[in-house]
């Protein structure tokens, strides 16, 4: 797929700008009490503020049901979404709806929730709406929430688990969660949230199939999220992406969104086939791949493709970010920025 990449530079030099520019920097605050500190240009500043000053004005924070802080309780993204909203950003808030990592390969019930699908659809929506409420009360309402974290194969296991219960209790626990959002606040713009959006024969099929009447339905969600990495799969090519995003929306008629996506700035993949060829491992490597994911976006029918989300660029000790690439950082260990600071403002 390098001939796609190098002709979509040649064709859109001048793609449009997305309207959001996003980074998911959850860790921060944990970080900064283990005692990380960050510069810019050799000026020591808070992460956040480097990150705005460079063009990230969407905040994306994830929050479990875990009330431990260390754990990204509703306490801790409270805070440090007023710390986003007091820069200027607006809130992407990540729901995982778990007391640790969902994801599609686990998506743990909460301690204390209950177990039936009765019971999950009257909790999933109290806390949703509590939780939005909390957000509005403090005076940083969210834009969007994100109601699951890669949720191809469900939710709240196994009662919203779909290789086991089908997609009836997912539609169900989705429809109730965005009530929850919307009764708190109108304005909120819920998004669905899928691994692997170059996939096109999944994610239809996951729409074509989440529907169900009086239960989830396309009037009760705003915005398609996906991630979309490099590391995991050889199909994750700009041109995979761009059929699967204009298929859907040609269908749903959804915004769309990259809301995680990570490139290597230095050091090795083992094992690992990056799916784009010809892009370097580097911080203008790293450019070079959002600057990818912002053109193919901005190809997006009637202009669906809204922004992209890098996914934790400053989590010093933690650079392989769950990839077998050893560094994906836009800082290098000591907290300095990398040139590749600038692709927030110049690449999405």
């Amino acid at each position: 797929m390098r001939i796609f990449f190098l002709a979509t530079s040649i064709l859109l030099p001048f793609a449009r700008c997305l309207t959001y520019h996003g980074a998911d920097y959850s860790s921060l605050v944990n970080l900064e009490n283990a005692g990380t500190t960050y510069k810019d240009g050799g000026v020591t500043e808070k992460f956040d503020a480097i990150l705005h000053n460079h063009g990230v004005n969407l905040a994306r924070i994830r929050v479990w049901t875990s009330t431990n802080n260390a754990d990204y309780s509703l306490t801790y993204g409270l805070a440090l979404a007023k710390r986003a909203v007091a820069l200027g950003m607006e809130l992407l808030i990540d729901l995982h709806y778990s007391d640790t990592w969902a994801d599609p390969g686990k998506q743990a019930i909460p301690s204390g929730w209950p177990t039936t699908l009765a019971g999950l659809n009257t909790e999933i929506y109290t806390y949703t709406l509590d939780l939005v409420s909390a957000f509005s009360a403090q005076g940083t309402p969210i834009q969007f929430l994100q109601i699951g974290n890669e949720i191809n194969n469900g939710i709240l296991w196994p009662v919203g688990e779909i290789s086991s219960a089908g997609y009836s209790p997912l539609s169900q626990l989705l429809h109730s969660a965005a009530n929850g959002a919307h009764d708190a606040d109108s304005s909120v713009q819920v998004v669905v949230h899928l691994a692997n959006g170059w996939d096109e024969l999944a994610v239809a099929s996951f729409y074509e199939q989440i529907f169900i009447a009086g239960e989830f339905a396309t009037t009760d969600f705003d915005v398609m999220g996906f991630s979309f990495y490099p590391f995991y799969d050889a199909g994750a090519t700009y041109a995979a992406l761009l059929v699967s995003m204009n298929n859907i929306v040609s269908k749903y008629g959804k915004d769309v969104m990259v809301v995680e996506t990570d490139w290597p700035s230095s050091g090795s993949c083992s094992g690992v086939t990056l799916s784009q060829s010809g892009i370097a491992l580097s911080p203008s490597g790293q450019e070079t791949w959002v600057n990818g994911i912002k053109n193919t976006l901005s190809e997006v029918s009637g202009g669906h493709g809204i922004g992209i989300v890098y996914w934790e660029p400053g989590w010093i000790g933690n650079d392989a970010l769950g990839s077998g690439c050893s560094n994906n950082l836009v800082v290098d260990d000591s907290g300095n920025t990398l040139t590749s600071i600038s692709l927030f403002s110049s690449d999405m």
